[in-house]
């Protein structure tokens, strides 16, 4: 059950964001085989006042927050990360130093769904 944030710039049409939306799943489909059901992303998108990068990063710019249960390996995390760039880099023409990717990996015991904690 990984949960994705995407941090992005304000302006972005509804089919863009719905292709970045559908990158990062097929990734996640792809690398760490998780159903196609498993769907919790959510984009936030910042005014170019609210947000500070280094000059040479495009208006494509984004960061991919994939917070997923411990026990993937470093070749799935590693092929997520290229598979979700490539994606993304093809389908939007996004330069892939304009994505950032950070994964976390709380214990079990710090998930609760359904009012119950995991583990």
């Amino acid at each position: 059950m990984p949960l994705v944030k995407i941090e992005m710039f304000a302006g972005k049409a509804l089919e863009y964001k719905k292709t970045v939306f559908d990158c990062v799943h097929e990734g996640l489909i792809e690398a760490f085989g998780i159903q196609v059901w498993d769907r919790f992303q959510r984009i936030t998108e910042y005014d170019k006042s609210n947000w500070e990068i280094p000059e040479e990063k495009s208006e494509n710019f984004m960061i991919i927050e994939l917070t997923i249960f411990p026990g993937r390996t470093k070749e799935q995390k590693k092929a997520a990360i290229k598979i979700i760039t490539d994606k993304l880099s093809q389908r939007l023409d996004i330069s892939p130093t304009d994505i950032f990717i950070v994964m976390n990996e709380p214990p079990l015991d710090n998930w609760g769904m359904g009012g119950k904690q995991k583990s």
